[in-house]
């Protein structure tokens, strides 16, 4: 899950990778749709959440840093990343409350991975609907839009 956190792995640039992926994110004068599947974490979760529009399906979780690292850091203990989790809000109605995360898409009972095709056409009405909502919204300010989007993952909300 996520970047490797080893000197080997910066070593041969990975946090440069990151950063540089973050400029050329931010710099496309298109439209970004990001979806998460799975679990989004670490310094690929920055690049993922640097987009005009972020979906999720229901049963993932998304956070620049992963439950088990956090609890490390904060508690000293990674078997506190269940309260580590709580604090860090990232289930997708936590990103929804937040505004970071514009749409939840449904997962069939059990999972997605129990009806693949079911979950590939629900993503898939979600990126025809998204993509024919940017043709009519017809706004170029891409980068001011993304940056607004992307600061609110900085914003701290009391719970």
């Amino acid at each position: 899950i996520g970047a490797y956190p080893g000197i080997g792995a910066e070593e041969r640039g990975q946090g440069e990778a990151i950063a540089r992926n973050l400029i050329e994110m931010a710099s496309l004068k298109t439209n970004i749709i990001s979806i998460i599947v799975g679990e989004g974490a670490s310094g690929g979760a920055l690049g993922i959440g640097l987009c005009d529009k972020f979906y999720m399906l229901e049963n993932t979780w998304y956070s620049v840093i992963s439950p088990e690292g956090c609890a490390s850091i904060l508690y000293r203990d990674a078997k506190k990343a269940g309260e580590a989790a709580e604090s860090l809000m990232l289930a997708p109605n936590d990103l929804v409350s937040l505004g970071i995360c514009d749409k939840i898409i449904t997962e069939p009972n059990g999972g997605a991975h129990r009806d693949i095709l079911s979950t590939s056409q629900k993503i898939k009405e979600t990126i025809i609907k998204t993509l024919d909502q940017f043709k009519e919204e017809n706004d170029k300010e891409y980068l001011e839009n993304r940056i607004k989007k992307y600061d609110k993952m900085g914003f701290f909300k009391e719970v």
